[in-house]
């Protein structure tokens, strides 16, 4: 794929898109899976501990506690421990680090939180984490929030983009593929990677 000036998305007019990174805040529009043009008003936040509250409410209610944090010792489901590990993962890692090892984005649809979104520079490089809410799965906020989080990568200066998942997971790795990453599996994992 050929570097794109900063702004312009891998969907050109397809998507509209707004960024304003300087403020944490990114907007963007996705197509559907019918091939019709679905404006979304999808938004990355970066978060704090206001967005985090409603982050761990969001994935209490829409996700599995595997699908959105490192394994846990005790019962499953969201137990208070669990919880609470959530939220300290969160800190750890992003808000409440004196270095933080990645940056966090609430994603907002139309102002409801309904996942999340990360960037961790490794090198010249990012990987990208999502996760997103059963209730929106399918719906074009995994795509606005991909195109997104490249102009949020080019603009830090990555050259590259690494996304990590499954290989049950068929709709990110269709979505990444979509997007011209050379998609592989290694060592059980589905690697995405894009040169910026």
């Amino acid at each position: 794929m050929l570097p794109m000036p900063p702004g312009c998305s891998t969907l050109g007019s397809m998507l509209s898109t707004l960024h304003r990174i300087g403020n944490s805040v990114v907007q963007g529009g996705a197509a559907g899976d019918t091939g019709q043009v679905t404006e979304l008003s999808v938004r990355l936040r970066e978060l704090d501990e206001h967005l985090l509250a409603e982050l761990l409410a969001t994935a209490v209610a829409e996700a599995d506690p595997p699908e959105v944090m490192p394994p846990g010792d005790g019962p499953p489901g969201w137990t208070r421990q669990r919880q609470q590990a959530f939220l300290q993962f969160h800190r750890e890692r992003s808000i409440g680090a004196d270095t933080p090892v990645e940056t966090t984005y609430a994603i907002e649809l139309d102002s409801t939180v309904v996942g999340a979104a990360r960037l961790e520079p490794v090198g010249t490089a990012v990987e990208a984490g999502i996760w997103i809410g059963r209730s929106w799965r399918g719906s074009g906020v995994g795509r606005a929030v991909i195109v997104e989080l490249l102009a949020a990568a080019r603009a830090i200066g990555a050259v590259r983009f690494i996304a990590v998942t499954t290989p049950g997971n068929l709709a990110a790795r269709k979505l990444l593929a979509s997007l011209g990453a050379d998609v592989a599996v290694r060592d059980g994992d589905v690697v995405a990677e894009l040169t910026l």
